[in-house]
């Protein structure tokens, strides 16, 4: 699975699934033991529990880089890679 970016201890994948058809774009998240799924639009978590402080710094990650997370799903999609997505600093 792709790695999109990291910060804080907070890693962002993307499942690579070529010709399967999803409802929901969305992304992983991985904090220490911590797992969950993210939508991108809206941006909600829709599986799994990360701690608070994480969640907010991933919302607020992902409100800034909507538009990338949106062309690495597409790219994915179709079977080619993604492109890294700038950290948080």
């Amino acid at each position: 699975m792709p790695e999109l970016s990291r910060f804080y201890g907070i890693i962002i994948r993307m499942f690579m699934e070529a010709g399967i058809q999803h409802h929901t774009p969305h992304y992983h998240v991985y904090y220490q033991e911590h797992t969950c799924i993210y939508s991108i639009e809206p941006i909600e978590m829709i599986a799994g529990m990360i701690p608070k402080k994480q969640q907010r710094l991933v919302e607020a990650w992902a409100e800034l880089h909507t538009l990338e997370l949106r062309e690495d799903w597409e790219c994915l999609q179709k079977g080619e890679l993604p492109q890294p997505i700038e950290p948080l600093k």
